[in-house]
């Protein structure tokens, strides 16, 4: 895997939304992305209470792409978690994103802006085949660099709150496939939940036969329906 394998491309919908030339698909919701994400991962795992509630939390998710679900994370356990709490962060990523579209994609929000700095400064400028470790005070972020059905099996303690957001299924199977959601399973806590904006049903029906209690909510914005579960 060289450089520029490691790297996705992108263009952009009116300058604003980057999606994936790759998969066709955009990095989140055309309305508001960053609304997107509180409704459907913040929302979705219930991070408000269960942050005051633990000492230490450990969220996982399958696509880091713009970095926003971890930012918005981010703003959120620092304005809620008590000063003792920890939070770890790992997520999966195959072809990261490079430092300007990042900074392009994050620069909508103003509200995020000191967050997006401290996450910018230490981004890579050139990507290498190895995974990106950076720590944010009391919070540790773990990006490992390939493919998830493979690097799942790395994590080493159980994930508290998943978020699934790869893109759309139907367009990227590979992060929707039994097998992975099996291992999502049994890297899950005891109490842990999933959430993401996927409602179709055979996505459904794999999180369940991987052996989530699954249940559909209303989606975000124009979308009729999405998915969250606990084990």
């Amino acid at each position: 895997m060289n450089e520029i394998e490691l790297e996705n491309i992108l263009s952009w919908k009116e300058d604003v939304i980057p999606v994936s030339v790759r998969f066709d698909d955009p990095y989140y919701s055309m309305q508001d992305g960053l609304k997107e994400t509180i409704y459907v991962f913040l929302q979705g795992n219930r991070l408000s209470q269960r942050f005051v509630d633990n000492a230490v939390f450990h969220i996982a998710e399958l696509g880091f792409g713009t970095g926003l679900n971890f930012l918005a994370t981010l703003k959120l356990f620092n304005e809620v978690a008590p000063a003792n709490t920890k939070l770890t962060f790992s997520s999966f990523e195959l072809y990261l994103l490079s430092i300007h579209d990042m900074q392009k994609a994050l620069s909508h929000w103003p509200e995020l802006k000191s967050y997006a700095d401290l996450l910018l400064e230490k981004w890579p400028v050139k990507f290498e085949q190895k995974d990106i470790h950076i720590e944010l005070e009391r919070v540790s972020l773990t990006i490992y660099v390939g493919d998830a059905n493979q690097r799942v099996d790395d994590l080493s303690i159980p994930v508290d709150a998943w978020y699934l957001d790869g893109f759309s299924p139907a367009k990227n199977p590979e992060l929707w496939t039994q097998n992975l959601l099996n291992k999502v399973y049994e890297k899950t806590s005891s109490e842990g939940s999933f959430s993401t904006y996927s409602a179709a049903g055979w996505v459904r029906e794999r999180l369940g036969q991987a052996g989530f209690n699954v249940e559909r909510i209303k989606g975000f914005a124009h979308k009729k329906h999405m998915t969250i579960g606990e084990k």
